[in-house]
């Protein structure tokens, strides 16, 4: 099997048992396990940079005023997404979580079409058009729309479509974020380690252990995606993105027992419909291309 197709199923794989690693940390708030996130993803990062002892990148970052307000606005987007999936997930919302990440390929074609003009396919009209009806069934049913599913779609949309036009890559980048992240982070841990007692350690130390592998959790699936996409077509990433969604979903309702109303199905099944008119569209848009390059190769 191509090693590309490998590393982007294991880092969709990886995001997919997340809820299992934040469910074994439910007794600690909720900010208080993204803070530990921010500061040990930071650890992580500048070890592995490191490694690769280059730094010249980060001087040029800093002297960039585009590009310090690219990854300030990247980084106020993922902390917001991963503050409100880990107290999701704690909540009991694993179901609707994973409704983000199901409509978030929508969402991001969605983005292209407004921020960055591009050109609707049929197929991918009639795909958010599905999925917009989704969304308002599900609305209409529970009497307010799924706002931790449209919130966490809409946060990792708008990191993607920045990130699109950003100068780093992808290891560059999150490391850029991090920085940008930890001196919150770090002054939240102090100041409830001088107040209250953080749970690093004063917990146990299967907690302080868990809150410190929670950098390797976040980074190391983002290197493998990282590693994976290089290797692989869009139409193949586009494939393996759902792995995640449907684990969290399967997780929430066969592991947590979350509650999965006929309504609620009825939502999703629309949703799931989008996303195979989706899919089918971006297969066909991609023999198209395939063929199109072989005959002008051709030529």
């Amino acid at each position: 099997m191509n090693k590309g197709v490998l590393y982007a199923a294991g880092a969709y794989t990886a995001w997919g048992l997340l809820p299992i690693f934040w469910k074994a940390l439910h007794h600690v708030p909720a900010l208080e396990i993204l803070a530990n996130r921010v500061v040990w993803a930071l650890v992580v990062t500048l070890a592995v940079g490191a490694t690769r002892g280059s730094w010249s990148w980060l001087g040029q970052a800093l002297h960039s005023r585009r590009t310090l307000l690219i990854f300030a606005s990247t980084a106020l987007l993922l902390a917001v997404n991963w503050g409100l999936y880990i107290w999701a997930v704690n909540a009991g919302h694993v179901v609707e979580t994973s409704l983000g990440y199901f409509i978030n390929p929508l969402i991001n074609v969605f983005l292209g079409v407004v921020f960055l003009r591009e050109r609707l396919r049929p197929g991918q009209m009639a795909a958010i058009t599905v999925a917009l009806a989704g969304v308002l069934y599900l609305t209409i049913s529970y009497g307010s729309p799924p706002w931790i599913a449209l919130v966490l779609a809409g946060t990792f949309g708008g990191y993607g479509l920045l990130r699109k036009t950003a100068p780093l890559n992808s290891l560059e980048g999150f490391t850029l974020e991090t920085i940008a992240m930890a001196p919150l982070a770090l002054a939240f841990l102090i100041y409830t380690e001088l107040t209250v007692g953080g749970a690093l350690f004063h917990a146990g130390w299967g907690t302080t252990l868990l809150l410190a592998s929670s950098g390797a959790i976040t980074a190391v699936p983002l290197l493998l995606f990282a590693a994976g996409a290089r290797r692989v077509t869009m139409t193949t990433l586009g494939l393996l993105q759902y792995i995640a969604p449907t684990l969290q979903f399967l997780l929430g309702v066969t592991i947590y027992g979350e509650s999965l109303t006929p309504q609620r199905l009825v939502g999703f099944a629309i949703v799931w419909v989008a996303l195979a008119i989706y899919t089918l569209d971006g297969v066909v848009s991609g023999g198209r291309a395939a063929r199109a390059r072989a005959v002008t190769a051709l030529k």
